[in-house]
Parts: C-alpha cells; structure tokens; sequence
C-alpha cells in the first residue's frame, strides 16, 4: 500500500493516492510544512505512483518503471537539492529544463522534486517560471518548502498547494522505538521536536545539552549568580545552534507558567526572547549569555 510507511497526514495520503491512481496530477505542487515531517519521504513515493506503468494499485513494484525507480537509477525521476545546503543556483535550474524538454524513457510522465525551494536564488527562481508557465504535457514538478514566504507570488500562483501537518508525539515515540533509538525523552524535549521526526534526532544527539538546560532552570532560584554561570557552560559553547537551546529554554518556562501561573515564567520567555533578538543582531555572544543569566537569577530571586 502506498505511503504505508510514512507518519501522519492521512488525508494527504488519500488525496494523493487518489491522484495517482486515476493518473489525472496538475503539472505543479507546493508541499509546505516543517522540515523533517516527511514531506520528501512523500514527494518520493508520489513520484514512484505517478511513473508506474500499471493501470491501477500504483506502485506495482513489479514494473520496469517501479524497479528502475527502487534501483535509484530511473531516467525520469530527478530530485533538485541546495548544492550546498545554502541555495539553488540557476545551473540548476536550466539543467533540470533540459532534462524536462526530453521526451520520456522508461515512462508515460517525468517528475522533478525541487527540495527547499524557499532557498532558490532569484535567477533560479525567474529561471524556473519560465517552465511553470508552459510546462510539456508530461511533467510533473513538486516544491517542497517550509518558508512559502520566501518563494515569489508568481511561481506560488501556478502550483496546487498542500500543507503537511506536524508528526503527532506518540508517532514520533513510536518511530524512535521502531528504530531502537532512545525513547526516554522529557515531555519538554518532545515539544522541541515540533513534530518532526528528523528534529527529533537531532534532539537526541544533543539530549545531554537538553538536559544540562533543565538543570540550570531548577536550580535559578536556589543557587548563586556565580554557580550558575558556572553551570551555563552549555549556553557558553553553543554559539552555533544557541537559537534551539534558547527556544528550550522558552519552551520549559512555558510549560512552567502552565502549571504554576506565576508571572516571573512569562518575565523569564521575554528575558530569553530578548537574548535571542540581541544575539540576532550580532551582540556580544559571551555578555549576552552573562545578561541572560542575570536577568534570569534576578527574576527568580
């Protein structure tokens, strides 16, 4: 069964299982939602159903199309990533139009998968709605982004767009007890998740710092300034992704005002949020922290 091992969005499945079965896609889609809920895992089964040679069922997985497809090797399936993780470049771009303006091989249809399509340049961009504007007959391109505000109205205005919900938490504990990974993970760590499986790895791999954050939080209000500076070597060494350890940060005082309703929980997500704009803007790093705590130890002493 299509999809079968993809989390969440069952009515995404319907509707493009749908599609596929009764062979009649538009030429272009928006898939929007955060990254790491699957929407690639979708856009590549999509893919798979559309070329597929049988009638009905799709995917047979039988078919030359379907084999060729599983094999990594069918000719006209192509999937457009940022070259380096940053943006995709008009190159790109007119490669994936000379590929489209050849006629199929294996297939009746040729689908193109651009992944983090918010991140094209603006010649990519110009580049690529020259194709969405008259595309051939027999192809197919999906946008994945989890910024639609970042794409230009005029290509947006050519596409069926969907939108992917977030993983529920018990799917994603279920993923990660499917796969063997850590599943002792805080009700707080599972709201950083944000829904999404690959941001839930991510957490994992940096559990130790999660929890080095819960640590300094409990003890604000009964240790001293100095002890707690001490502690915050996490947040001192976290230049590069101080922005999640913050958002924790938010996230814990958060679920703190909910169950105590005490105003200094809202004060503390104002102090952090303040940080994170400071630090935004190219502030000191070091004596950002250094506030931060100190405001913190002053709002709960």
């Amino acid at each position: 069964m299509a999809f079968e091992n993809i989390l969440g969005n069952e009515k995404n499945k319907e509707i493009l299982n749908s599609i596929a079965q009764s062979e009649n896609s538009v030429h272009g889609y928006l898939w929007i939602g955060k990254d790491g809920i699957g929407k690639s895992l979708f856009a590549t089964e999509f893919a798979k159903m559309l070329l597929c040679e049988k009638k009905e069922q799709k995917p047979c997985n039988k078919c030359k199309s379907c084999i060729e497809f599983d094999a990594k090797s069918h000719p006209d399936f192509m999937i457009i990533e940022p070259e380096d993780e940053k943006t995709i470049k008009i190159e790109q771009i007119r490669y994936m139009q000379e590929k489209i303006a050849e006629k199929p091989v294996t297939s009746t249809k040729k689908v193109y998968v651009i992944t983090n399509s918010e991140l094209m340049t603006r010649e990519a961009s110009n580049c690529l709605l020259k194709t969405l504007e008259e595309p051939p007959s027999y192809a197919i391109i999906i946008l994945l982004t989890s910024n639609e505000s970042k794409l230009l109205a005029t290509i947006k205005s050519r596409l069926m767009k969907m939108y992917f919900a977030p993983i529920e938490e018990k799917h994603i504990l279920a993923y990660l007890k499917e796969n063997n990974l850590d599943t002792n993970i805080t009700k707080n760590m599972l709201k950083q998740c944000e829904g999404s499986i690959g941001k839930a790895i991510k957490v994992l791999e940096e559990k130790e710092k999660y929890e080095l954050i819960e640590d300094i939080i409990k003890k604000i209000s009964t240790e001293d300034i100095t002890t707690i500076w001490r502690k915050a070597d996490v947040l001192y060494g976290a230049k590069e992704n101080i922005t999640s350890l913050l958002e924790y940060m938010s996230i814990v005082m958060y679920q703190k005002l909910r169950e105590k309703n005490e105003i200094k929980y809202a004060n503390a997500i104002n102090i952090i949020e303040k940080t994170k704009q400071r630090i935004l803007t190219n502030a000191n790093y070091d004596m950002s922290i250094d506030n931060l705590l100190l405001e913190l130890w002053e709002e709960f002493n």
